[in-house]
């Protein structure tokens, strides 16, 4: 079977599979999307969601965290990890938001990754699943793991990674395909011992019973 022919199965099962896979960091607009995602770089989505309430209380605009006491906005986030680096992009990034694009998160690739604590991979996340944009595919350790293991790629590096998957995963698709490989992830093909014997996708891995 080739990768594309494998991809478009991929494509046709996943949704029947996990039907309700989607984002699960919680928010309501971008901005809140943006900070929650610059929090879960090393952390989980439950813990971000934790502790997000309050902070999206006491911040509600970019401004508000660009006029942020740094001790105070620390001191929310510090459970999540790295807590002085991601508080000094959040206040860094909303400052720009502010000065450069008028309060409001920008709504492009190019412009989102010139801020602080934003790579591909926040960018993407929040064009894909704040805008509707799909202008690339999250990846994440999940995202790299099973596509590692369903041969969908063979490079290491996230943005490779992301190239090969662009090329094989209809757009129209590339902001549910990573929900759909990170809930695939969670339940059957974990990092270590994958259950490969309860695996609805075992038929179209090439890595199925041999990790």
């Amino acid at each position: 079977m080739t990768r594309p022919e494998r991809a478009a199965l991929l494509v046709e099962r996943l949704p029947r599979l996990y039907p309700d896979a989607h984002c699960e960091l919680v928010f309501a607009d971008p901005l809140q999307l943006l900070v929650a995602t610059i929090l879960s770089a090393q952390c989980t989505d439950v813990q971000v969601n934790k502790i997000t309430p309050a902070l999206f209380a006491a911040y509600p605009t970019a401004a508000d965290y660009a006029a942020a006491n740094p001790l105070e906005l620390e001191s929310l986030v510090q459970s999540t990890g790295f807590f002085r680096n991601k508080a000094k992009n959040i206040r860094l990034a909303a400052r720009d938001i502010v000065e450069k694009f008028g309060g409001d998160v920008p709504r492009t690739l190019g412009e989102l990754v010139t801020l602080a604590g934003v790579g591909r991979k926040t960018a993407n996340v929040v064009l894909g699943n704040a805008f509707g944009l799909e202008e690339g595919i999250v990846v994440d350790t999940h995202v790299t793991r099973l596509s590692t293991r369903l041969r969908l790629t063979t490079k290491k590096d996230a943005e490779k990674i992301e190239s090969d998957l662009i090329r094989l995963i209809p757009r129209g698709k590339w902001t549910l395909f990573p929900h759909w490989l990170i809930a695939h992830g969670r339940r059957i093909c974990t990092a270590r011992n994958p259950k490969c014997t309860l695996c609805e996708l075992a038929d179209l891995c090439p890595g199925a019973g041999k990790i």
